[in-house]
């Protein structure tokens, strides 16, 4: 009898177990989008203040590369910039004297021309002065343009500085290392005092708010899903027990795949799949890599 009672369990408990495998319609794991934080300048690591699992905001500052020489660099440019615009000629004190020239001799042709309507002068003389005015005012005009010519000259000079000091003025900015998005530190690949360069790895970064759960359904579920649908998710809680979580379908794949070998599905002799991502708020206990099974309905 107590053999009958046995197996009459052990029965029961195998056909439960049976049954749980087809208690969820798909299985899959939790990702994030993870972002790797690099270097954009070369040198020491002079402060780099961050850790693994610490929760940084966007633009939050994380540290900066030595960039005294650069620095050097742009004051030395500043003294170029300047030493360049020293020369350049001030137009209107240049001109000034020729210009006083033109308003004494336009006096005196006034003073000239009363003289003549008085028949106190011949018209000669006013002819005379009035060729000099002429003449007067083209030398100011060439003048004009002489000056103006060399000013020009020096600021197409001094261009090419100025665009070497912006350049410069960006490099500096990209000492300064300045954390891109809200999120938790996965990695930290450098430490403070380091040599570091443009490109290399300073840590990783990852928004855990809201997790995407991978999972994989057969042609057969496509009808059961779209896209801003809502659907559980569970986690094992231990204690073969499983916790229940809300989830929203953001995106179904449009073509079919081979089903993954680390992937389960409803169907498990079903050759081709279609993935499908489900955000998950993140509650603090979902982890990536973790296993989370759904239930459409």
């Amino acid at each position: 009898m107590i053999k009958k009672y046995s197996s009459l369990l052990v029965m029961s408990f195998w056909i439960l177990s049976c049954d749980n495998k087809n208690v969820f319609d798909a299985s899959g794991t939790f990702e994030a989008t993870e972002v790797i934080i690099s270097s954009e300048a070369n040198g020491k690591l002079m402060e780099f203040d961050t850790r693994e699992g610490q929760t940084m905001k966007a633009g939050q500052f994380v540290g900066y590369v030595d960039s005294l020489q650069l620095y050097l660099h742009k004051e030395q440019l500043f003294a170029n910039v300047k030493a360049i615009l020293v020369t350049k000629p001030d137009i209107n004190k240049q001109i000034a004297a020729k210009e006083q020239e033109i308003s004494n001799q336009e006096e005196e042709k006034r003073r000239t021309e009363n003289l003549v309507s008085a028949n106190a002068a011949p018209g000669k003389q006013l002819d005379d002065i009035n060729e000099q005015l002429k003449v007067l005012q083209k030398e100011l005009a060439a003048e004009q343009s002489s000056f103006s010519t060399t000013v020009k000259g020096i600021q197409q000079q001094s261009k090419p500085v100025d665009f070497e000091k912006r350049q410069i003025e960006d490099q500096l900015k990209k000492c300064k290392i300045i954390n891109p998005i809200t999120g938790t530190v996965l990695a930290k690949y450098a430490e403070q005092g380091e040599i570091t360069a443009i490109g290399k790895p300073l840590y990783r970064i990852a928004d855990l708010s809201v997790l995407t759960l991978r999972a994989y359904i057969t042609n057969g579920q496509l009808s059961q899903v779209k896209v801003g649908q809502m659907i559980k998710i569970f986690i094992d809680n231990g204690n073969k027990t499983y916790k229940e979580l809300p989830g929203i379908i953001a995106w179904v794949s449009d073509k079919a795949e081979f089903t993954p070998k680390t992937i389960q599905t409803k169907e498990e002799r079903a050759n081709l799949v279609y993935a499908i991502k489900i955000d998950v708020k993140n509650d603090g206990y979902l982890k990536i890599g973790m296993y989370g099974e759904v239930k459409f309905n």
